[in-house]
């Protein structure tokens, strides 16, 4: 169990943040499955200090996310710990920074995985967050921008010095995006000689798969992204019937249609593929279901399924 400043991780499997899937509808389903900690997906911070009205929006979670961490992004140490004070009135567990997103419009403007190429303004950004926030401040990075800057010892480093609680690596550089493997043996390395705990990521598919390995880096941790959308269970390991992938839609699609009102039938499009990608005729179910505007229609299709 990893302790972060007076926070208790509730477990070793971890939700990463994903645009546009990591909701608070599902980090609370990922939540009740088992993850130890759900993380929001990046919001700007330059939004957050404007007070866009979307930007705020995308920060609201419920009190079931619980231990729940707000991830941001940009790249002024200055713009950045203002957006960390701000963030932290609305009481979330962790602040985090995000170093690793590799989207190019992310990274035009200097953010995401472009922090990689300057570890001065990393440990600017975050000394400077952890000056002004009291609450833990942890940051997610890749091994580095391309095979052949792999500074991924100068990127911990300088977040250490800068007072991070937690770093996550995701075992890819960014020139990979998401493509390609990710490299454990990086991973491994870096729990190896970092200072505070490592939370390892990239390419966990299966519980199983989660806890090998966590067994190979020595990381207290793992975080899992993909892999947990329309799977909950790789949380805990359980192996769900038909029924249960079942009525777990229909509480997911509740969550979305409560949080986002109608247009929640729509969200919930990209999850309901990936629930039921592995039923048999999942390609005729899944023209059903898409093609399905209201949640009577959705539920009589699933319910088809289980007789």
């Amino acid at each position: 169990m990893i302790k972060i400043g007076k926070i208790t991780v509730a477990g070793p499997l971890m939700l990463a943040p994903i645009a546009g899937f990591t909701d608070p509808p599902f980090r609370r389903i990922a939540r009740r499955h088992g993850a130890g900690l759900v993380m929001t997906e990046l919001i700007s911070a330059e939004g957050i200090v404007r007070a866009n009205r979307k930007t705020m929006d995308m920060l609201a979670f419920h009190d079931e996310e619980r231990p729940l961490a707000i991830q941001i992004f940009g790249n002024s140490p200055a713009v950045i710990s203002e957006a960390a004070a701000a963030v932290e009135e609305l009481r979330p567990d962790m602040i985090n920074i995000n170093m690793g997103c590799p989207v190019r419009r992310v990274c035009g403007s200097g953010s995401g995985a472009a922090l990689l190429l300057d570890p001065k303004n990393i440990f600017d950004i975050t000394a400077g967050m952890v000056k002004r926030v009291r609450i833990p401040v942890s940051a997610k990075i890749r091994i580095g921008w391309d095979h052949r800057s792999l500074n991924y010892i100068d990127t911990v480093k300088a977040l250490q010095d800068g007072g991070v609680s937690l770093i996550i690596v995701h075992g890819r550089t960014r020139d990979q995006q998401y493509g390609g493997r990710a490299d454990w043996d990086v991973i491994r390395k870096i729990a190896e000689f970092s200072s505070v705990p490592i939370v390892g990521n990239g390419d966990i598919r299966t519980h199983a798969g989660a806890l090998e390995r966590m067994g190979f880096s020595g990381c207290p941790a793992v975080m899992i992204g993909r892999g947990a959308v329309g799977n909950p269970w790789i949380f805990s390991g359980r192996k769900p019937s038909v029924q249960e992938i079942i009525d777990e839609i229909k509480k997911h699609l509740d969550l979305m249609i409560a949080y986002y009102g109608l247009r929640g039938i729509v969200l919930m499009r990209k999850h309901l593929v990936r629930y039921i990608h592995e039923f048999r005729g999942a390609r005729e179910i899944r023209k059903r279901l898409v093609g399905s505007n209201s949640r009577e229609e959705i539920c009589e299709i699933l319910d088809s399924i289980a007789r």
